[in-house]
């Protein structure tokens, strides 16, 4: 199978949790799937159909539903006569666990496209042809539910999952860490060429870089776990421990990734919470 061409674009919505910005896709040669069409700008949209230069659009994947993939999909949509494909909705996909934690736990709503709907659903295994590759489909929940990523040969779209220049952000209910370490492991079961994410740079080493994101997560379990060692803590204080190294602005998101890490922890039961799951629960090593 010859690889098709394949031409990424940087949004320009660069910041702390996005890096250099959004990556966009256009993935073939006379005819066209558009990775992540990225946030709803003016300039990237113009950028994205300069890049298509009149060609066929088969179809616009998006990844997952955060709004700086997601956003510019009705748009682009509109512009090229392409349908829209995804997993589903920012709701779908959540694990069982999580919904049963919805309540308590309430989603962030933080970065997550609430009016995103597909045109077309996708499956775990799904292919998307093209004249020259096919795409297929691997569903990789955690950062968010229904996140997917694209594998084209040996070759990976890797989305949010796997990225470079940092690791993921797992914030429950809408994400999960033991969904988020299960897809990490899933795609350590395969011999990548290559990863290309959703934000930063190609990743020419996936499979250390996927270990290495496998390791960091057990570092960050065992660090939890330690500083409950001392004593009962609720997320807050967990967080300031845990990142005492990390820039205060980037607590916010921390203290998602730590409660994600607690969550996981009281399923293996190894920690428990007073009164009950929460935000604002005291937990205590088991």
């Amino acid at each position: 199978m010859a690889d098709p061409a394949i031409h990424r674009l940087c949004a320009a919505n660069a910041s702390a949790l996005t890096g250099t910005g959004t990556n966009t896709y256009l993935i073939g040669t006379d005819r066209l799937v558009i990775l992540d069409p990225g946030p709803d700008l003016d300039d990237h949209l113009a950028a994205i159909l300069a890049a298509v230069r009149g060609r066929p659009v088969d179809a616009i994947v998006v990844s997952h539903a955060h709004r700086d993939h997601s956003a510019l999909a009705p748009r682009l949509a509109r512009a090229t006569g392409a349908e829209v494909l995804a997993q589903g909705t920012a709701a779908e996909g959540i694990s069982p666990r999580m919904a049963a934690l919805a309540a308590s736990l309430p989603a962030t709503g933080e970065g997550l496209d609430q009016t995103f709907t597909p045109d077309r659903r996708l499956s775990d295994g799904d292919r998307i042809a093209l004249p020259d590759g096919t795409l297929t489909v691997l569903h990789t929940p955690g950062h968010l539910g229904g996140h997917i990523c694209l594998a084209l040969g040996d070759l990976l779209f890797s989305g949010d999952h796997v990225m470079g220049w940092a690791s993921s952000i797992v914030s429950p209910p809408e994400g999960d860490m033991a969904d988020y370490m299960a897809s990490l492991h899933r795609l350590a079961g395969q011999a990548w060429s290559r990863l290309l994410p959703g934000h930063g740079k190609p990743v020419d080493t996936p499979a250390a870089r996927i270990a290495e994101l496998i390791a960091h997560r057990r570092q960050r379990e065992a660090q939890i776990l330690a500083a409950l060692a001392t004593g009962p803590a609720t997320p807050d204080e967990i967080t300031a421990r845990v990142y005492h190294d990390t820039p205060r602005h980037l607590w916010p998101a921390a203290l998602r990734n730590v409660l994600a890490h607690l969550v996981d922890l009281q399923s293996r039961n190894l920690v428990t919470a007073t009164p009950a799951l929460a935000l604002d629960a005291v937990f205590h090593r088991l």
